[in-house]
């Protein structure tokens, strides 16, 4: 959308309003999102420099705990937009009945897979992988039989509380179905511990206290651009890699409907993209006029990609987190 028609728009949103007092738009979302390294500051500054509003976001634990929350809230939650589920989530938050269709004409994304939701917009997306540190461990694991067979020690994040530990969970199921059982079996006595959220586990990676963490393949652009340490990687697996494309929606209760679709026409501009490799270290889901920056030319893109949609997560994911949890339990 060009930023001319987006301010008139934004403007029409605000409505009489905007002579009075702002409307608010409140934003629920994951942790790391508001956090003063995140993405949320200079998305806010960004947003409120044309919408004649204010922009509240609210952490609400990882991506997992937003739809546990808005659950409990119903209808009468506070939130106009949810932002940080996933594809593996979005048929379940669908089926709630919270959320409401966005309506909107996508302009051209730059996705792996195409993407025609009715109700959720993607605004990033990455593969999850294992990160190492390439001087602590020269000959990584190249995929989850070799993780198995070596004597490295890992941290994986809780597939109940953690969106990026049901993606893990995913990623075993799609690239073993029935043999899911039984690498978790042998993935188990890797595992040091089931961190419940994002900044727990990777956090025992940093302090060297694990061989690796579940992360990202982009995670690596992270500590080469803002630590200027290249001796992170993510490990490749021959398997394929499971990806992550995170998602933002209205709720069908927003007290400020157009003012929430206004924002997720803006969370497609440079004004969202923009800020998103640097500060959300993901891939954005529209590339913005300046392309990626640096630390990103080099990341490895896996052969195969791997990702169930919508409705087969929904399907599969208490089997297979049943699975799993049986596993660890033994």
């Amino acid at each position: 959308m060009q930023k001319g028609l987006l301010a008139a728009g934004l403007a029409l949103a605000a409505g009489p309003l905007a002579a009075q007092d702002k409307p608010e738009l409140v934003v629920y979302t994951y942790e790391s999102f508001v956090a003063e390294w995140g993405p949320g500051p200079a998305i806010a500054a960004n947003f409120e420099a044309i919408c004649d509003c204010t922009l509240r976001f609210v952490g609400a634990g990882d991506g997992a705990a937003l739809l546990s929350r808005l659950r409990l809230e119903g209808e009468h939650t506070e939130a106009d937009i949810v932002l940080g589920l996933d594809t593996n989530l979005t048929a379940e938050a669908a089926a709630t009945g919270l959320f409401a269709p966005h309506g909107r004409e996508l302009p051209e994304l730059d996705l792996p897979v195409a993407w025609d939701d009715p109700y959720f917009l993607p605004y990033d997306w990455s593969y999850f992988a294992f990160v190492y540190d390439r001087e602590r461990m020269p000959e990584p694991p190249s995929s989850f039989e070799a993780l198995i067979a070596s004597d490295a020690d890992i941290v994986i994040l809780d597939p109940r509380s953690s969106t990026p530990g049901l993606g893990l969970v995913m990623w075993v199921e799609a690239a073993y179905g029935e043999r899911a059982p039984a690498i978790w079996a042998g993935l188990a006595d890797h595992i040091v511990t089931v961190a419940p959220g994002w900044s727990e586990g990777y956090g025992l990676f940093l302090n060297g206290e694990v061989d690796m963490a579940l992360a990202y393949t982009t995670s690596p652009a992270y500590h080469a651009v803002a630590d200027g340490d290249p001796a992170k990687a993510a490990a490749i697996f021959s398997e394929g890699h499971y990806m992550q494309v995170e998602v933002a929606g209205v709720t069908a209760s927003s007290d400020q409907p157009e003012l929430a679709r206004a924002f997720l026409d803006f969370m497609l501009t440079d004004g969202f993209q923009g800020v998103i490799p640097t500060t959300n270290w993901m891939y954005p889901a529209r590339l913005p006029e300046a392309g990626l920056p640096e630390g990103f030319a080099d990341l490895p893109r896996p052969e195969k990609a791997l990702l169930f949609s919508p409705e087969e997560a929904q399907a599969l994911r208490d089997p297979a987190v049943g699975a799993w949890l049986e596993a660890l339990s033994r």
